[in-house]
Order: structure tokens, then C-alpha cells, then sequence
């Protein structure tokens, strides 16, 4: 069985997985239904905003590499600090490759790591 740290490293690799391919269902799966997603902009939006923009192509993201992360597990919360260098096209920009940082808060629900909110950055 996989350790905590493990465990939650895998949920932040799938999700960019599930990004890159759009697969909204994978994602779903990882993010808890309270879910929010604080843009380095500053706008929120929420599980069900969030999937709608990556199905609808508002949100496209090509590929996630260079990732470090720095992860703190304490009982069944958890705190990831990923850094990945995320080539994307958002909003109507153009593609342009981010050094993106996404804080992450999770939770740990019957036995699986969850994604409570992510706050957005760069490094």
C-alpha cells in the first residue's frame, strides 16, 4: 500500500494527466465536491465552473513537466506545493508555457485523498 505522500503525488500527477486529456470524469474523481480553484487572478471558481472550462476548451492545457513537490501530511488534511512548468492556453490567450505553482489542500475521505481547493501562482 502506498504511503500518505505517495498517495497524494499520485492524485496531483493524475490530475494534470486528467487535464492534458480533458478527461473531466478522471478529474471529477479526484476533487472533492467543495472544491475551488483560486486563479492567480484572484477569480474563483468552483468543481462544476472548474470541469466546464476544461470541456469547453476555455481551459487547455498540452503537457506538465519539471514538477517538484513539497508535501505535509498531518492526521487526514494535507498541504501539496507543486511546481511544474505547464505549457496552456487559458482564457483565450495564447499558449504559453507557466512556471505555475498550485497550493493544493486535501483531505483524506474514506480512505482516498481528495482536492479541497488549489491556489494558483507562479514561481
Amino acid at each position: 500500500m502506498d504511503t500518505d505522500r505517495e498517495q497524494i503525488a499520485h492524485c496531483y500527477h493524475d490530475m494534470y494527466r486528467a487535464m492534458i486529456a480533458k478527461d473531466t470524469a478522471s478529474l471529477d474523481s479526484l476533487l472533492d465536491d467543495s472544491f475551488t480553484l483560486i486563479h492567480m487572478t484572484g477569480m474563483r471558481q468552483s468543481k462544476a465552473e472548474y470541469l466546464r472550462s476544461i470541456a469547453q476548451g476555455t481551459l487547455n492545457y498540452y503537457s506538465c513537466e519539471d514538477t517538484q513537490l513539497d508535501i505535509t501530511v498531518k492526521d487526514n488534511r494535507a498541504l501539496l506545493i507543486g511546481q511544474s512548468r505547464v505549457n496552456a492556453a487559458v482564457f483565450g490567450g495564447g499558449c504559453h508555457t507557466w512556471r505555475l505553482q498550485l497550493d493544493i489542500d486535501l483531505e483524506k475521505k474514506d480512505g482516498h485523498w481528495l482536492m479541497t481547493e488549489a491556489r494558483a501562482s507562479t514561481y
